[in-house]
């Protein structure tokens, strides 16, 4: 009476092994080509066959290292510049006849050296770019995107920042000329997220993103040396600091925009390729602005006093604290039936209880 039954799944799993072997030898036919190939060649085509084979091996070991051993670092790294203390608006005269220098210039070139300088930058790295076998890009992956991710969400934050320094920030009124070291970390800050060294247009030579970031922190700390030497302009007003927190607003905005989208495409297993990358977008996002508003708040010390802003910043500050205590060691994008948590949904909440919150000191501002 089993027999039939024995005789099917014997059957079955006779396919599905002729499958695996099917595909493992797909796989390995290039390979099992090449080295029939290279049989009969001699050492003067070995050697250099060998040589390139090398390199490509010790390459993706080297992204494999970069891309799995890094660290999002202190989550409560504001902690360390001690902005409590301080009680000098920016630009005001200090007592060694120096001006106060600006917070959030500070943290968005200690932004910079974290991304480009105490690690690697991950997005210009050419197999990072090349992806998986050449035609598939990491980022629609489970592997390997999640530091780069990561470094793209800070990096988002000192992009916009580094345009409200340029456009309103760093002038009076917007009426006085804009400052060359603010316009050119702009442009330099704002280049491509992306760019190695080498390129297949003449010149064929380019800049590298990590250049032009480290040109761009240079250029941040030559503007507080200005500041500090009073030949400088940073204006600490309400009104420019309503029009950041809309800025600032927006951006988050379209960042929970974009979980969204993705949380609708979840199932019930949690399994999302795309997951991952998107949580650790937004977890740097957030690590950039939880430096970016702290650094605000000694910034325009006046402004937070006189409008009463201190509970409802102190809650944005705790609310970037317990957002960053969050550190999966899985992305998962479950569907709401699914006994599976979403940790999409975890930021994405999280995400909007910041925006919420700026939204309230926006319209407090505003009054």
């Amino acid at each position: 009476m089993l027999d039939p039954i024995v005789a099917f799944f014997t059957r079955v799993f006779e396919l599905i092994g002729r499958a695996i072997g099917i595909f493992i030898s797909w796989l390995i036919w290039p390979f099992v080509a090449f080295r029939n190939w290279l049989r009969g060649k001699g050492w003067f085509i070995k050697i250099p066959v060998f040589a390139v084979l090398l390199l490509i091996v010790l390459s993706y070991m080297y992204l494999f290292y970069i891309t799995q051993f890094w660290s999002t670092g202190d989550e409560d790294y504001v902690a360390a510049y001690k902005f409590e203390e301080v009680t000098t608006g920016v630009g005001e005269q200090l007592a060694d006849n120096s001006c106060q220098q600006s917070a959030v210039v500070t943290v968005a070139a200690d932004l910079i050296d974290f991304n480009v300088n105490q690690t690697v930058w991950t997005p210009s790295n050419p197999l990072y770019k090349a992806g998986f076998m050449f035609f598939w890009d990491w980022k629609d992956t489970p592997f390997f995107d999640n530091k780069a991710a990561f470094q793209l969400g800070v990096n988002q934050v000192l992009r916009r920042t580094s345009i409200e320094l340029v456009d309103r920030l760093g002038r009076v009124r917007g009426t006085s000329s804009i400052n060359t070291n603010l316009q050119k970390a702009r442009e330099s800050i704002n280049y491509r997220e992306d760019a190695w060294f080498l390129t297949f247009s003449p010149p064929f030579l380019q800049p590298s993103t990590q250049a032009r970031l480290r040109d761009g922190r240079q250029n941040l700390l030559d503007f507080n040396e200005e500041l500090k030497v009073c030949r400088a302009d940073f204006d600490a007003r309400a009104d420019n600091l309503l029009q950041f927190f809309d800025r600032i607003t927006g951006d988050i905005g379209a960042t929970s925009e974009i979980l969204q989208r993705r949380m609708e495409a979840a199932n019930f297993t949690g399994f999302d390729a795309r997951a991952d990358d998107r949580f650790w977008f937004t977890y740097g996002q957030l690590y950039g602005y939880y430096g970016i508003l702290s650094a605000a708040r000694a910034d325009f010390h006046e402004v937070a006093v006189q409008r009463q802003l201190g509970s409802v910043w102190d809650r944005i500050d705790e609310q970037f604290r317990d957002a960053l205590t969050t550190k999966p060691p899985f992305i998962a994008n479950s569907s709401n039936s699914s006994m599976v948590k979403s940790h999409l949904d975890s930021i994405g909440f999280d995400l909007l209880r910041v925006r919420a919150n700026l939204v309230e000191m926006r319209d407090i501002l505003d009054r």
